[in-house]
């Protein structure tokens, strides 16, 4: 799966959080859209990839990236917990994709 379905998913969900409760508007109009867009480009990788493969790839490299972004450009905490959370997500889908989730 190409990485567009993922990076538009979290630009998608950094604006979300900069909507500060739906109060701004430009990130409010933004981040709908590029969740659209996210969804578009998860459609068309679908062509080609298993839905079980390529949702287990967006929603474990997506949460990853997202407390990446959250931690170096949204600046939120990162913790020894989180890396370990985020290093057993990874190890999932890894494992779904050897285990013949194809």
């Amino acid at each position: 799966m190409a990485p567009a379905p993922g990076a538009a998913q979290v630009v998608a969900t950094s604006l979300l959080k900069l909507t500060d409760g739906f109060t701004r508007l430009w990130p409010t109009v933004g981040s709908p859209g590029m969740y659209g867009v996210a969804f578009a480009l998860l459609a068309q990788t679908l062509r080609s990839i298993p839905v079980g493969v390529a949702y287990a790839l967006w929603a474990g490299l997506g949460t990853a990236a997202m407390v990446a972004t959250g931690a170096v450009v949204l600046g939120e905490p990162l913790t020894a917990t989180t890396v370990a959370g985020i290093g057993l997500v990874i190890a999932g889908v890894v494992v779904l994709n050897l285990g013949g989730a194809h």
